[in-house]
């Protein structure tokens, strides 16, 4: 048996609190993620059993094995609308790039502040893995 250290428990509000707002984190990430995967796959997994086919029997007609890849490539098409849907960082951050999504309040970057901000020229805090952490 390993000795139990005593802690300080959190308040229980607070830790209810605290656990009922990482479930839902949780479950919105899982949600996410399952019907990210579950659209790939269904877009994705007959193409590559019928690819799989054709190699084995050559018996797959090439308009069914075209329109197998035209499910794919529209599975391509939708993750650009499922992950501003499901994720308010990514929707921030195309926000900030898109002119169409970006809020009034917000100013445009400019050219040269993003090129500055991608080099290595100009002014810059000094990093280390200390500062980083």
């Amino acid at each position: 048996q390993v000795p139990h250290a005593p802690s300080q428990p959190l308040a229980g509000s607070e830790s209810r609190r605290f656990t009922n707002k990482h479930s839902k984190k949780a479950l919105k990430a899982s949600l996410t993620l399952g019907i990210l995967l579950g659209m790939f796959f269904v877009a994705w997994l007959p193409f590559f059993v019928t690819n799989v086919a054709q190699a084995v029997c050559d018996c797959v007609p090439a308009g069914f094995f075209d329109v197998l890849t035209w499910l794919g490539y529209c599975n391509s098409t939708m993750n650009p609308i499922i992950y501003p849907l499901f994720m308010r960082d990514f929707k921030r951050a195309m926000g900030k790039f898109l002119p169409c999504c970006r809020r009034p309040a917000e100013p445009r970057p400019s050219a040269i502040s993003l090129s500055m901000r991608n080099s290595n020229s100009g002014p810059r805090a000094a990093t280390s893995l200390k500062n980083v952490l």
